[in-house]
């Protein structure tokens, strides 16, 4: 596919492609209020927690990176907020930010392509989750419901699914031999990590018969 760039060869098919999604969603959603969060390069507090956090992970292309003063600038123009904190990512600020809106009794979407933030739905936080399929990406919609459908725990659980199985797109480790379906069965019959640790010779015992299934 030819790049699309400016007169001057500066790349623009992040931003394109950026601000059609974003329009996309304005004139679907018709929020009374928006912002968007970024990363930012400096180290964040669970970098310095944990140093092996995220190594490995490819870089962001040159020539995306490029692009993310420009688009800044087109979402100022826009007059849409944008939120970067060093030391933070820009999951921690959505986090934040749906908490508060919570608090104020406002409804609040989530539009991502991170997984993670399943965790933050609640009666008044849904998720709009980009997926990408074999004919283009799709937007999934994701309410309490909807998760406990797809992954057989609450919202609030998936933290603990995590916790349990670790996450190797962010290189965490978790309890060896242990993936998705099991950390799932232990949250079912256990509710909680501690609860689970609490039980831990009957979760050996889960695992292994899982194991041999």
């Amino acid at each position: 596919v030819r790049p699309l760039t400016t007169r001057d060869g500066r790349n623009t098919n992040a931003i394109f492609g950026f601000i059609n999604m974003l329009y996309k969603q304005l004139t679907d959603l018709a929020p009374d209020y928006a912002a968007i969060a970024f990363d930012l390069k400096a180290p964040t507090f669970r970098h310095l927690e944990y140093d092996q956090y995220k190594a490995g992970r490819k870089p962001m292309p040159p020539e995306l990176v490029m692009q993310m003063p420009l688009l800044k600038d087109v979402l100022h123009a826009m007059n849409i907020k944008t939120l970067e904190l060093e030391g933070f990512e820009a999951d921690d600020i959505i986090g934040t930010l749906s908490a508060q809106a919570e608090e104020r009794g406002l409804a609040t979407v989530i539009v991502t392509g991170d997984r993670d933030s399943l965790q933050l739905i609640n009666d008044r936080t849904s998720v709009f989750l980009s997926v990408s399929r074999p004919s283009g990406s799709e937007t999934v919609v994701y309410n309490a419901a909807a998760v406990v459908e797809k992954y057989g725990v609450s919202p609030k659980q998936m933290i603990d699914v995590k916790a349990i199985m670790g996450d190797t797109s962010d290189n965490v480790p978790g309890v060896p031999g242990i993936g998705e379906k099991t950390a799932v069965k232990i949250l079912t019959m256990f509710g909680t990590v501690e609860n689970a640790i609490e039980h831990v010779d009957e979760v050996a015992v889960l695992k292994d018969v899982l194991n041999l299934a």
